[in-house]
């Protein structure tokens, strides 16, 4: 059993990381701004509220609670908002992930498991993505999840730390017992906005492009579930050892269309979706697909989660039971 310190632990993905992390027996206490996440994703007695930006708030935290591991989620995500104030995500992504690290090296808490992201691949010539491909991120997002897991590199050589960088892909879903889901504002990600547009609560669906050379002219991208990514990241933590570097992509390998995910969400729902078609957006490459070969040889995991339909049964679950997201609870 560890002590684990989830920071970010309230947002989307973190949540459902950390739901499985009690489930499985260890102590976790959440660190979160609340700024994107959500008080009610989170068992109240394991939040702690504070930023990242408070060095000795963090020390505090890291000794009352006896840390001896971290995983880290806490981060801005938008791309487009990435691109038009890069400070924002330099100081927050990079310069606030260098605070916690020197807080958990000072307190000698060397396990850290990193929430990176495809976006540090920029747009790949080839498919599927594995982790030797080149990594030339094409907006500060991307490049702020680089910066830290070049950081992280230098620190594990330096003062053996252990560390696993999570690159993953387009994360989906919601926890099957439908408690916890996405809830985002805004909302950027496709399958939960083609949901709110079955639901009526947005007019359309717009797709971004109809003429790629993908089969039904729109972009391919490979869609993994967020517990096979919780998943991910408990085996990482687990099978980590000091002074080891783990890099895994996470996806399930294989791409699904943006029209292939709307007829998925309107089998899954029974409604159908109103559709804009209009034109490409700048920097859309037309198929990122990862390959997981590295992660499942290597830890043994697989993602449950293969089928498209499956997936967003389970994020219609979660819309369906809770129509104002958080705010429901």
């Amino acid at each position: 059993m560890s002590n684990i310190l989830v920071t970010g632990g309230a947002g989307y993905i973190g949540s459902h990381a950390v739901k499985l992390f009690l489930e499985r027996g260890h102590h976790v206490w959440v660190y979160d701004s609340l700024v994107y996440g959500h008080r009610a994703a989170v068992p109240a007695d394991r939040l702690i509220v504070g930023d990242l930006n408070e060095p000795h708030r963090i020390d505090q935290v890291l000794l009352e609670k006896r840390i001896d591991a971290c995983v880290h989620f806490a981060a801005f995500t938008y791309v487009g908002e990435s691109v038009t104030n890069p400070a924002k995500y330099y100081q927050n992504n990079l310069v606030n992930t260098l605070n916690l690290m020197e807080c958990l090296r000072k307190q000698k808490v060397a396990r850290f498991i990193f929430s990176s992201t495809a976006a540090t691949y920029g747009m790949p010539e080839t498919m599927p993505i594995t982790e030797a491909t080149p990594q030339v991120p094409i907006n500060p997002y991307g490049a702020s999840k680089l910066a830290v897991e070049r950081a992280l590199a230098d620190y594990a050589h330096a003062y053996q730390w252990g560390f696993a960088a999570l690159r993953y892909f387009n994360a989906s879903g919601a926890h099957p017992d439908g408690t916890i889901g996405e809830d985002h504002t805004p909302e950027t990600h496709l399958i939960p906005l083609i949901i709110l547009a079955a639901m009526g609560k947005r007019p359309q669906i717009e797709i971004f492009g109809t003429d790629y050379p993908t089969p039904d002219g729109t972009c391919v991208r490979d869609y993994i579930h967020v517990c096979d990514l919780a998943e991910a990241h408990l085996l990482a933590l687990e099978k980590l050892q000091p002074g080891q570097q783990m890099h895994y992509n996470l996806g399930i390998g294989r791409g699904y269309s943006v029209r292939e995910v709307i007829a998925a969400v309107e089998a899954v729902t029974g409604k159908k979706v109103p559709i804009k078609e209009g034109p490409r957006r700048a920097g859309d490459p037309p198929v990122l697909v990862a390959s997981s070969d590295k992660i499942q040889k290597e830890l043994g995991w697989k993602p449950r989660y293969s089928d498209i339909k499956a997936i967003v049964e389970t994020a219609w679950n979660w819309h369906k039971a809770h129509p104002k997201g958080y705010k429901d609870k």
